[in-house]
């Protein structure tokens, strides 16, 4: 561990003394490979079994989404929790009170929302210090990443968590990018791209390849990429989860800062002890998560509105739907009824493949 350790920590000093021009892109490149390398290690370490499992980590998955509290220790994590969810996480004024996992569950526009309050992260968490590690690892299983920070010293605070989520492997607020890469037994290296490239080109790329060992590939670049979203795509690990910057402890400054810190984008601040502003927290939540209600309809009776099934991220065909009801439906499915804004006439006809939108009205008809 140590010597992965210190070897990610010569290659950022080597990035760091290195200056940025078009002669040493290539070196770069293959120290950025390098790095993704070494911090994958520390992600899925090599060999079997053993070791500290990180006890009350593992959190069993309920309800429709999970969301994850980051942030340093004592910026009020806890006790956003408490007040939002009722649950009684430990709070204390000294560093680092929450020492595991402490689940609560909210209820929000008829979905079962999981939050989970991970112990506060300290820097160097992804080179294994602290209990960061297990911390992040749990992260990446979230639908969405509250980051939590102090009003009082937000920005340097918001850089060193990004930072150290990004070495996790956990990408905030992105998409994945439009990288088409293809592995292949013979036939050397294909670099095509659809649009203008400022950073990447085919000597960069062999570069990259060469310290994976790949000399046969296809790439088809779709967008501008960097030297990272091409390590990226190859490491094939990364998570693309959103996530909302909170802002706590607002009753400590004047309404002129208030206004500057409601223009940061996917910014939300509040008062965890106050309970000030959860609604549009709230709100913003269920922006971000993107759940889509579906309302069951019995044939011959009334929507049932009073439990929605809750589908998720992307998920929302038909057939997404009939499966959370039950696995065997779709052997006996003919058709859909849908009502609602995703279908032109009330009632429509509906085929599987069809995509459901918020608070539709399904009814399924069985061969």
């Amino acid at each position: 561990m140590a010597t992965v350790l210190q070897k990610i920590a010569e290659i950022e000093a080597e990035m760091a003394r290195t200056q940025r021009n078009k002669a040493t892109s290539g070196h770069l490149g293959m120290l950025k490979a390098k790095l993704a390398k070494f911090r994958r290690e520390l992600i899925e370490p090599k060999g079997g079994g053993g070791g500290d499992k990180g006890e009350g980590f593992d959190v069993a998955k309920t309800g429709d989404a999970r969301i994850g509290f980051v942030g340093f220790p004592s910026v009020g994590k806890s006790t956003l929790l408490s007040n939002l969810a009722g649950v009684y996480s430990e709070v204390a004024a000294y560093e680092f009170t929450t020492l595991t996992t402490v689940p609560g569950v909210i209820r929000y526009k008829g979905a079962k929302i999981q939050l989970l309050d991970l112990p506060g992260i300290i820097e160097g968490a992804k080179d294994g210090k602290g209990r960061g590690k297990q911390v992040i690892a749990v992260a990446r299983t979230c639908s969405l990443i509250y980051i939590v920070l102090d009003v009082l010293k937000p920005l340097q605070h918001k850089r060193l968590l990004e930072k150290e989520l990004e070495g996790f492997g956990i990408r905030l607020n992105k998409q994945p990018p439009n990288i088409v890469f293809k592995r292949k037994d013979k036939g050397g290296l294909n670099l095509t791209a659809t649009v203008a490239q400022s950073e990447l080109d085919i000597d960069l790329v062999k570069t990259i390849l060469n310290e994976y060992r790949i000399n046969n590939a296809d790439i088809t670049l779709r967008i501008d990429a960097t030297a990272e979203d091409l390590i990226d795509v190859i490491e094939g690990n990364r998570v693309y989860i959103p996530c909302i910057y909170i802002l706590n402890k607002i009753d400590q400054i004047s309404i002129e800062e208030l206004d500057l810190v409601y223009k940061v984008p996917h910014c939300v601040p509040i008062s965890a002890h106050h309970k000030w502003n959860f609604d549009d927290l709230l709100e913003k939540m269920w922006e971000y998560l993107m759940l889509v209600r579906i309302y069951t309809k019995p044939k011959g009776q009334l929507p049932d509105y009073t439990a929605p099934v809750v589908l998720t991220g992307g998920k929302t065909t038909v057939e997404d739907f009939a499966n959370k009801l039950h696995r065997s439906i779709m052997k006996e499915f003919k058709y859909a009824l849908v009502w609602g804004s995703s279908v032109k006439h009330q009632p429509q006809k509906v085929g599987k493949t069809h995509l459901l939108q918020d608070e539709d009205v399904v009814q399924i008809v069985k061969k």
